[in-house]
């Protein structure tokens, strides 16, 4: 994940002044001087590095200790502070048409994943905003680029507008004037891109501006290219004037740079930032949420949000009831993992938990072709022994075993994970948020996540 190794360097150079009751010039001083290295080491700029190094020292030598922090602490919302204002501050949104068709204009470098996180996009405006979107193919030389936005359309239910290989000034034409015909409210024009920026590029782009007069120029850059992503915001904005970015791959191996250092370079936002291949992996950026990531204070709001869009709220008003009554049966445990299934990654959500929750998960993930073993096997059971396990007895067990081509191993392991399910969901659901996110139990010690339900791990827990 994008700042893993930025947020450990960072609480190991902040970790040092913890514990001490007064801090002088020469702590904060040899505080920064780490501080600088992880950031240059997360490939941030050097001019971005040194101004921010200057603001922070600046503001912690001498400052006022509030009365219910320490001076560590003072220090660590001194340096909170800065790297949100550093990210931009607060998140922005997209510019939406007064009168629609909102029109927006997906641009960046080739490989960056334009096709792909435009068609994201889309799929976010539908299921967040309740837009109704349109693709449009407007890519006429990467060989496959229409198919390909034409299968990712089809995945998310969106309509593709292509013309084949005419001139992509027209095709936009065409789209926004077959939009505002059919009462498609959203336009996202999938363009195309080079291996490098050249004229003959933003050329192109520059008169399908003209042409279309888009609410957004978005531009797609990718994290793990570092300072190559902020060269490549910075020339897009000088030729085209570019409104804000999407930052893709930040689940990826990227050292951050990029995301520290594009608003400061550019002035333009990053407003969404992709954090995964599914096609539902896009978030709104909020500079303030992943400055508490990179300080390893987590991000309990996004993964609440990431919770609600996820759970039905009414099958967990059911189940509370249910585990009140102490009726939650296999069905229920069935239902409960394909919620937490729709979630997505664990060791994504893992970046979400502070501290030491956070790293209890580090690394977890769902194994996809265990639950499809478990779903066999509890479709092999009786409507009567989904309800009460307990009345699975060993000829029982042997008889759902042969009807799912399964060994009665497996049916075991299913009752002992379905037991510790329950135990965990019992404790989980005495929180008001869904699953209980207010009151996260110490994950650690409840039956070992990593055996629970399915988990498979990439590394070792600890």
């Amino acid at each position: 994940m994008a700042f893993e190794g930025l947020s450990e360097k960072l609480n190991a150079a902040l970790r040092r002044l913890r514990g001490k009751g007064r801090i002088t010039e020469s702590d904060v001083k040899e505080a920064m001087k780490e501080v600088r290295l992880a950031l240059l080491d997360a490939d941030v700029s050097y001019s971005v590095v040194k101004d921010f190094v200057a603001k922070v020292t600046e503001r912690a030598v001498g400052v006022d200790v509030l009365e219910s922090l320490t001076p560590a602490q003072q220090i660590i919302k001194i340096v909170n502070e800065e790297l949100t204002v550093l990210m931009g501050g607060g998140s922005e949104k997209l510019n939406m048409a007064s009168h629609p068709p909102t029109v927006i204009m997906m641009v960046g470098l080739q490989g960056a994943g334009k096709t792909t996180n435009g068609a994201k996009l889309a799929g976010y405006l539908k299921e967040n905003m309740g837009k109704r979107p349109l693709l449009v193919a407007c890519d006429v030389y990467r060989p496959a680029a229409i198919t390909q936005l034409q299968v990712v359309g089809e995945q998310l239910d969106i309509p593709v507008f292509a013309l084949g290989q005419v001139n992509p000034v027209q095709i936009s034409q065409h789209a926004v004037r077959y939009a505002k015909e059919n009462g498609f409210d959203t336009v996202l024009l999938d363009t195309a891109g080079r291996l490098h920026i050249d004229e003959q590029l933003m050329t192109e782009l520059k008169k399908i501006k003209a042409a279309v007069e888009p609410n957004e120029i978005l531009l797609v850059v990718d994290a793990m290219t570092g300072q190559d992503a902020v060269s490549a915001a910075t020339a897009f904005d000088e030729a085209l004037g570019i409104d804000g970015v999407l930052l893709t791959k930040l689940d990826g191996d990227a050292r951050g740079g990029a995301a520290l250092s594009i608003r400061a370079a550019t002035g333009k936002p990053i407003k969404f930032v992709g954090t995964g291949e599914k096609l539902d992996m896009i978030e709104l950026f909020h500079p303030d949420r992943m400055a508490s990531r990179i300080l390893g204070m987590g991000d309990m709001l996004s993964l609440i949000e990431k919770a609600e869009q996820s759970f039905d709220e009414k099958k967990a008003a059911e189940l509370e009831v249910k585990l009140r009554k102490n009726r939650f049966t296999l069905t229920d445990y069935m239902e409960q993992m394909s919620q937490l299934r729709k979630m997505g990654d664990l060791s994504q959500m893992a970046a979400m938990l502070p501290g030491q929750m956070g790293k209890q998960m580090a690394g977890a993930q769902i194994d996809e072709r265990l639950l499809v073993r478990q779903e066999a096997i509890v479709q092999s059971m009786t409507p009567k022994e989904r309800n009460n396990p307990s009345l699975l007895d060993a000829s029982r067990k042997k008889r759902v075993a042969a009807g799912c081509g399964l060994e009665v191993a497996d049916v075991n392991r299913l009752l002992k994970q379905y037991e510790l399910m329950l135990q965990l969901t019992k404790q989980l659901s005495k929180g008001r948020t869904p699953l209980g996110l207010g009151k996260m139990p110490n994950i650690g010690k409840i039956g070992g996540m990593s055996k629970m339900h399915g988990f498979g791990r990439r590394k070792r827990l600890k």
